[in-house]
């Protein structure tokens, strides 16, 4: 990219990304699935459209959600690999978290049957390929061509019926046969109810809500399946790892931020000037110029996460005010909606390990270990191809029944 200003140090990427000159950058070349979506949104149009679809995420949602629909939403999805004794963790985490972003972006399955499921998972596959167009290794016209038809069948498999179930218990409510509390909470269900038609026309919605299901299930699949290879691997070197893990549930939830950090969902993000401006470690820039902010190599800062900031180390000791998962989830206004719900909140001292939020990665990996799940000795992890973002492209594990402990 010509003109393009790098920037890696943690001070000046959070200062960088709450800069209100500096817009959205990375997905242009994604356009086809993330034009007129939240995340590309600018200015006034962002923060109205945020504040529309934030009330689906009030205080108490995602602890709520927690505890109440993903206990059922993870059972149902492991059900056939639980039988079978076995899996292949990149499809189960896909089918996992892919179900979780359905709930709350409001696209219905009724059937819950696996072919029903095999159906969205391969659809919002491809729409995940299409967001991260600029990092695929695949001729990108043929990628684009596929996420067009995947919208066009998005429509008939899933969002008519999604969109009609919901209008007609809206109208219930304006009929006073329904109460507020009993529609669904869900990103769709308040676009239709508070959202302006003009703005989402049949193509915005359908784009929309494709965007929250794939940017959901495509980063928190990823980051789950890297968690459970660095915990894993971190905890066969000692007994006793195994033991604090299986013993101490914030102290697991510490892990899974450790690997977080790590391993962001996105390596940089990339910003364009809407206006001449100086920018601390870019210096003066003119209109239309690009920065990337190197997320990755931040969070590998030796002089905030010490010499083996490179190294998986839940022991960490990290300084204030710095996270535990660094600039993960970003930060200012394109801060991730589901920070909370994939990574839970950060504990504080003297936190109940039986009200705290975990996140639902945490929880995903709890109880993938404690049915005993490990590498396939006969068939090891490979990463994938198809994409430069270092993700997992193969993971067999095994459910066994000699490792299980009680969650």
């Amino acid at each position: 990219m010509p003109n393009t200003h790098v920037i890696s140090d943690s001070g000046q990427i959070a200062a960088g990304l709450r800069h209100p000159d500096l817009k959205q950058a990375l997905y242009d070349e994604g356009a086809v699935i993330m034009d007129q979506t939240l995340l590309t949104l600018h200015g006034e149009q962002h923060r109205k459209r945020r504040l529309l679809e934030f009330r689906v995420f009030r205080k108490d949602f995602f602890h709520w959600y927690e505890r109440t629909v993903f206990p059922q939403t993870l059972l149902q999805s492991m059900a056939p690999d639980i039988a079978a004794g076995r899996s292949e963790l990149i499809d189960l985490g896909y089918r996992v978290t892919m179900n979780l972003t359905a709930d709350f972006a409001g696209i219905d399955r009724p059937d819950k049957s696996t072919e029903e499921t095999t159906r969205l998972l391969r659809l919002v596959s491809t729409f995940s390929e299409g967001a991260t167009l600029v990092h695929s290794t695949r001729p990108k016209d043929e990628v684009r061509t596929e996420v067009r038809q995947a919208i066009t069948d998005f429509g008939p498999q899933f969002l008519d019926h999604s969109i009609s179930r919901r209008r007609a218990l809206l109208d219930r409510l304006d009929a006073g046969e329904i109460k507020e509390e009993e529609l669904p909470r869900d990103v769709l269900t308040v676009i239709l109810q508070m959202g302006d038609p003009q703005e989402f026309t049949p193509e915005v919605l359908s784009r929309e809500i494709a965007f929250y299901l794939q940017a959901g299930a495509h980063s928190t699949a990823n980051s789950t399946i890297h968690a459970f290879h660095d915990i894993y691997s971190w905890a066969e070197e000692k007994q006793s790892r195994w033991d604090r893990l299986r013993g101490d549930p914030i102290f697991f939830q510490r892990a899974v931020h450790e690997s977080l950090r790590l391993h962001p969902a996105s390596p940089v993000a990339w910003r364009r000037t809407t206006c001449p401006m100086h920018l601390d470690g870019a210096g003066d820039l003119d209109e239309g110029e690009m920065v990337e902010f190197r997320l990755a190599e931040s969070n590998r800062n030796k002089s905030i996460y010490g010499d083996d900031a490179d190294l998986f180390n839940p022991h960490r000791s990290i300084p204030v005010p710095h996270l535990p998962f660094g600039h993960t989830f970003g930060t200012g206004v394109h801060t991730c909606l589901g920070r909370d719900l994939d990574g839970g909140v950060v504990p504080r001292e003297g936190t109940d390990p039986q009200t705290h939020q975990y996140g639902t990665i945490t929880l995903f990996l709890r109880d993938l270990f404690s049915r005993g799940a490990r590498q396939n000795h006969d068939d090891p992890p490979r990463m994938a191809t198809y994409t430069a973002r270092p993700n997992w492209g193969h993971y067999p594990i095994i459910f066994d029944e000699g490792r299980q402990w009680r969650a």
